[in-house]
């Protein structure tokens, strides 16, 4: 994605792996690894999160646009708080997920609401015309996520991963306004 997304607190910008120590205490945390999807599991290490953000970084300029992996960095102090993609989901790869996860230190701040809105209306200015977050039954957390977004419920399927989900969507007349720096 070029150039990065600024919202009022935030740049959506791509993962580097100099961002390995940050990205590590989101993906390596168990808080968080507790309610990932199969699609990434826990890091072990900080040298392994070092080889996952060289792949990322790899496959970045390889994906379709809108697909993407991007950090979330903090402006005012230049923090990596959180994690952010879009990318299909399986088995059929029709339907495109967003996806967000944060450093548990960076809970409860809106965070994730706010990137995710403008990862969304980025999408939505690429043509697409749905994005669906999926997330485990009781990851309180994430529907509260994707309803401050705008996202619907439309119900639990096991379509995705094999594993009993809660399905979101998001269309761009839903999409809350967030505000761009």
């Amino acid at each position: 994605m070029q150039p990065p997304l600024r919202t009022e607190r935030l740049e959506v910008r791509d993962w580097a792996v100099s961002d390995a120590e940050a990205a590590f205490r989101i993906y390596g945390a168990e808080e968080v690894a507790h309610w990932l999807t199969p699609a990434m599991l826990r890091v072990e290490d900080v040298g392994a999160m070092r080889a996952v953000l060289q792949a990322w970084e790899e496959a970045q300029h390889n994906l379709v646009v809108p697909s993407g992996r991007w950090a979330m960095e903090r402006l005012e102090d230049g923090r990596v708080v959180g994690g952010l993609v879009i990318r299909m989901l399986p088995p059929f790869e029709e339907d495109l997920e967003i996806g967000f996860q944060l450093s548990p230190d960076a809970w409860g701040n809106g965070y994730a609401t706010e990137a995710g809105i403008a990862l969304a209306g980025w999408a939505f200015r690429q043509g697409v015309d749905e994005l669906f977050a999926v997330a485990r039954p009781n990851n309180r957390k994430a529907a509260a996520t994707a309803r401050r977004m705008g996202m619907e419920w439309v119900g639990e399927t096991a379509k995705y991963y094999d594993m009993r989900l809660n399905v979101y969507r998001i269309r761009p007349s839903d999409l809350r306004a967030a505000p761009l720096a």
